[in-house]
C-alpha cells in the first residue's frame, strides 16, 4: 500500500494551465492507483475534470468573490483533509498559502514561490530553455514516479462524445481564432484570408466560448463563405475538446485550445504571434505544426503571456505570417 494514500494537486491558473496538469493525474495514478487523488482549481474551470475517472473530489477557489476569505475557508479545509502530499503547481503567493500551511505530510512545489521555504521539497522551474511546461510540473514528482514523460490528458465520456457526433458526419476543420491576449491572436483578417484561399473542401467550424461569439461572427461574416460555421459558446470545455480530437485539423493560437487539442491528441496547427514555441507551452499532440514569422524581430517575444496592444505599434510578429504556411499543414 502506498505512503501517499491522499494526494492533492493545486494548479489555480488558467484553462490551460489545468490541461497541462493532468499529466500529473496520469502519472501519478499510474504509480498509485489506490491513492485518492483531488484537484484544486479556479472556479470556472472544473468542467475539465467532470467525471474524470482517477479524480476524487475537485475542490473550488472562487477568486471573483470574496477571494481572501475564500482563500483561508479553503486553505482550512485542505487543512482538515490531512494529505500525505501536495503537489503545488504555482509560483504565487495564494498557491503558497494553500500548500505550505496544508499540514500536509509532504509539499512539494518550486523553488519562485514566496512560501517555498514552508514546502518540503523544491524545484527550479526554468522558461525559455526549451523544455516544456509538462516536464517542468513532472519533475515536481519524479523523486517519487519516474523522469518518463506523460501527457495532459482529457477523459471524453460517451456522454459527450455524443454531444458532437452530428457535427463530424463530415470531414472538418477547426479555426479557433481568439485568445485573452490581442498579441497571441492571429489577426482576424488573416483568418478571413485563410478561410476564403484554403483548398479545404469540407465544413469549418469556428470554435470558442461565449465571449468570443461576437469576433467569431464578424469572421464568418467577413469570410462569406457557406463551408463556415460559428459555434462560440455552443459547447462545454469537454465537449469541445470531442469535436476537436475528430478535426482533420485544428488551427489554434497559444492559447487554451491548443492545449485541449494536446489532451485529446488531435492534429494541431499552432500559430505564435509575440510568445516563442521555446516557453515551454507548445503542442504534444502527435500530429502538429507550428506556424510563426520567419521575419527576425528584436522585439519578439515582447513577453511570456503577451499584451492588449502590440507594445510597437505594429505587431509584425503577426502580420508576416502568410496564409499558406497554415495550408501547409493539412
Amino acid at each position: 500500500m502506498s505512503q501517499y494514500k491522499k494526494i492533492l494537486i493545486v494548479q489555480t491558473a488558467f484553462i490551460g494551465d489545468v490541461i497541462l496538469a493532468t499529466a500529473l493525474i496520469e502519472k501519478i495514478y499510474q504509480h498509485f492507483p489506490d491513492s485518492k487523488i483531488d484537484f484544486l482549481l479556479r472556479k470556472g474551470n472544473e468542467g475539465l475534470l467532470k467525471g474524470h475517472p482517477y479524480i476524487h473530489q475537485v475542490l473550488i477557489w472562487d477568486k471573483k468573490t470574496k477571494k481572501t476569505a475564500n482563500l483561508l475557508k479553503l486553505t482550512r479545509q485542505v487543512r482538515k483533509n490531512r494529505y500525505d502530499l501536495v503537489v503545488n503547481l504555482q509560483r504565487f503567493f495564494s498557491s503558497g498559502i494553500l500548500a505550505g500551511f496544508s499540514g500536509a505530510g509532504m509539499v512539494v512545489g518550486f523553488r519562485k514561490n514566496p512560501l517555498s521555504f514552508l514546502f518540503t521539497k523544491t524545484y527550479d522551474h526554468h522558461i525559455g530553455d526549451g523544455t516544456h511546461e509538462v516536464e517542468r510540473n513532472i519533475s515536481l514528482i519524479s523523486g517519487i514516479t519516474d523522469e518518463a514523460p506523460s501527457r495532459p490528458k482529457l477523459h471524453l465520456s460517451k456522454a459527450v462524445l455524443d454531444v458532437v457526433a452530428d457535427y463530424q458526419k463530415e470531414p472538418y476543420i477547426i479555426l479557433a481564432p481568439t485568445s485573452v491576449w490581442f498579441t497571441k491572436q492571429f489577426p482576424g483578417e488573416k483568418w478571413v484570408e485563410f478561410i476564403q484561399k484554403t483548398a479545404f473542401k469540407g465544413k469549418i467550424f469556428l470554435l470558442g466560448g461565449p465571449d468570443d461569439q461576437a469576433a467569431c461572427e464578424e469572421i464568418k461574416i467577413a469570410a462569406n463563405k457557406e463551408s463556415v460555421k460559428n459555434l462560440c459558446g455552443k459547447f462545454s470545455l469537454l465537449e469541445s475538446a470531442a469535436l476537436m480530437k475528430g478535426a482533420h485539423m485544428n488551427y489554434v493560437n497559444d492559447s487554451a485550445p491548443q492545449h485541449l487539442a494536446s489532451a485529446v491528441n488531435a492534429p494541431t496547427c499552432a500559430i505564435f504571434c509575440s510568445t516563442v514555441p521555446r516557453f515551454g507551452f507548445g503542442p504534444l499532440s502527435d500530429h502538429h505544426f507550428i506556424v510563426e514569422t520567419k521575419t527576425a524581430l528584436s522585439c519578439r517575444p515582447c513577453g511570456l503571456h503577451g499584451h492588449r496592444t502590440c507594445p510597437e505599434g505594429h505587431f509584425k510578429c503577426a502580420m508576416n505570417i502568410e496564409t499558406y504556411a497554415l495550408e501547409s499543414a493539412l
